[in-house]
């Protein structure tokens, strides 16, 4: 009897000891390797070159578009409110990821600390939360600006305008508080290397040692959500927009509806196709590659392309552009 309950409580200690050891080793992770883009040393100089190249165009490209509509009274209308909203998004979200990517293609060591990771993943769902919102909005403004044309002024009001893109923010720091949150929950004691070049949800679930089921959830419901939500706002605008159009019968006034939503429609189709194909459909098999073009698609080279595309065409921003060259020159 006293061998058994000898054995017994050994075996209550064994219990504990490995326990104890599971919860040092899943403590002991607070720091994270960041694989990112490419494993050949003969690549990191001139991908470091190009993408600091784009992401200096990026930012002067998004600061000089706010630059301009701040300092022109004749862009101080809703529409390019929402436009300097979204170009102060495209800058954040940009700088949010890409110095620690420059720095890891030129650094010995690609460690990032698991307070630097969580910083970072907050500060980008903030900011691609909130281009969503904003990217909805504008469509919202054109269908107003071009089926309701005679009460665009009286609907699309200063203060609605304010009231739509401090909504488009809090959503966003809603959205990621609730991400980031639930983040904590999770603990990592599998592996410290994450498969990409900055610090996202999905990658972190992959080396976590905790049930992700609920984090992987909420991805699918809170993000799959918002994701349909303002596309459908999207779609909505511009099918009642089509049909404005289509009742025109000036080509010119056709043209004008064209070259207003033009630029708006390419940014939304560019944004939209890479986060459907990651969040909608977090349980897919694809490959980590992949995941990351995606990426770096929607958080480079779209705040990269998005100051171009509504620069180009756009008259007003080319005519106050003009103004100021030739006032400085």
């Amino acid at each position: 009897m006293l061998d058994n309950f000898l054995f017994h409580l050994l075996h209550l200690f064994q219990r504990l000891s490995i326990k104890d050891m599971e919860t040092k080793n899943a403590t002991e992770l607070m720091e994270f390797i960041l694989t990112g883009l490419t494993h050949q040393p003969e690549w990191q100089i001139p991908l470091f070159l190009l993408f600091f190249m784009i992401y200096l165009i990026t930012i002067m490209g998004n600061l000089g578009l706010i630059a301009l509509i701040c300092n022109d009274p004749h862009l101080h209308i809703p529409m390019y409110l929402f436009l300097g909203s979204l170009a102060f998004v495209d800058a954040w979200v940009s700088s949010t990821v890409t110095p620690k990517m420059l720095a890891n293609f030129l650094g010995k060591s690609k460690m990032i600390s698991l307070s630097e990771c969580i910083v970072q993943f907050f500060s980008f769902v903030i900011s691609v939360t909130t281009e969503c919102f904003l990217l909805s909005t504008m469509a919202y403004d054109r269908y107003v600006a071009i089926c309701k044309p005679l009460l665009y002024s009286v609907i699309m009001a200063n203060r609605l305008c304010m009231q739509l893109v401090v909504l488009s923010f809090l959503g966003g720091l809603i959205h990621s508080i609730i991400h980031t949150g639930l983040l904590f929950r999770v603990t990592f004691c599998n592996s410290n290397i994450i498969h990409h070049f900055y610090c996202d949800i999905m990658p972190l679930i992959k080396i976590s040692c905790t049930d992700p089921s609920i984090n992987v959830l909420m991805v699918f419901i809170f993000s799959g959500s918002i994701q349909v939500f303002t596309i459908l706002i999207v779609l909505i605008s511009y099918i009642l927009i089509l049909f404005t159009i289509l009742k025109k019968k000036s080509i010119q006034g056709i043209r004008k509806a064209f070259s207003t939503c033009g630029a708006h429609l390419l940014s939304v189709s560019l944004y939209y196709g890479p986060l459907l194909f990651m969040y909608v459909h977090p349980g897919s098999e694809q490959a980590d590659d992949q995941d990351m073009i995606d990426s770096l698609f929607y958080t480079v080279i779209i705040p990269f392309l998005n100051p171009i595309i509504y620069s180009l065409r756009n008259k007003k921003v080319i005519d106050s552009l003009t103004k100021v060259l030739k006032r400085y020159s």
